[in-house]
């Protein structure tokens, strides 16, 4: 299917803080976009927030809109992307989970990635649902009463769920056509179980970390100017003592001298 510019006019709020997975951000944005869509970046807070690569910093990226500012009547879609740090941080706002709620009372399209399903759970929405997810987030998805797919993506009416960064290719196949308003496919029978936890944890994040890089050469020079800045406040307060008098002490025989002489 042709999705170019099958989204003009179509205004889409992407929902983020501090800590989101730049690739999940990035990737479906530029998708958004390239189909002709206007996005607003909604968050928290005004300036700029940090995204991460896995455990690594990633970019800032600069936001248009706090929440507290933002309505959802003002866009056809929301999308929000994963990331270890950002949707734990998102869930415990009542403003986004408001934000959220009214997205879904008006039946319009939710888009979330990997671990962002938690702001679904919190917003109590995930009940009766089916829903994709990072597998590490798999038990709070069942427990608040969704049934869980390991699969790439699942299309639950108007809410669309991503794996992760690896099914990215699959997701945004996906996004376009629900953000144009587009009807999923005919659904298959609603499973009578979520499918069971991972037997083993999913390579990436100890990937990262075990691949974490060495500090930059800016960094290790910035160390270096710091350590040397210490040491030449250190040799200017030993030069400065060394020009001074001692303190003479008060022993009894100065004590005798300084009485004789008075």
């Amino acid at each position: 299917m042709n999705t170019s510019k099958l989204l003009t006019g179509k205004k889409i709020a992407v929902l983020a803080a501090d800590g989101f997975e730049q690739a999940e951000l990035k990737t479906p944005v530029a998708a958004l976009c390239d189909a002709g869509a206007g996005v607003t970046l909604v968050s928290l807070r005004r300036g700029r927030i940090r995204g991460m690569h896995m455990h690594q910093p990633g970019e800032l990226v600069r936001v248009d809109k706090t929440i507290v500012d933002a309505r959802a009547a003002d866009y056809d879609a929301l999308f929000i992307p994963g990331g270890y740090i950002s949707p734990d941080i998102l869930r415990q706002s009542a403003p986004v989970r408001a934000f959220v709620r009214e997205f879904d009372a008006a039946a319009k399209p939710i888009a979330l990635m990997s671990q962002a399903p938690l702001v679904l759970v919190s917003a109590g929405l995930a009940a009766r649902r089916t829903l994709a997810s990072w597998p590490g987030v798999r038990d709070d998805v069942v427990n608040a009463g969704a049934t869980w797919i390991n699969e790439e993506v699942a299309r639950d009416g108007h809410v669309l769920s991503g794996r992760g960064a690896q099914d990215m290719a699959a997701f945004v196949r996906a996004l376009v056509p629900l953000c144009a308003g587009e009807p999923a496919a005919p659904a298959l029978p609603p499973r009578a179980q979520s499918d069971p936890p991972q037997e083993q944890p999913v390579e990436q994040p100890n990937q990262s970390l075990r691949w974490l890089a060495a500090p930059s050469f800016g960094t290790m020079l910035s160390l270096a100017l710091l350590g040397v800045g210490v040491v030449a406040a250190q040799r200017v307060r030993h030069r400065q003592a060394a020009a001074d008098p001692p303190e003479m002490a008060a022993t009894p025989e100065l004590a005798a001298n300084a009485r004789a002489r008075d």
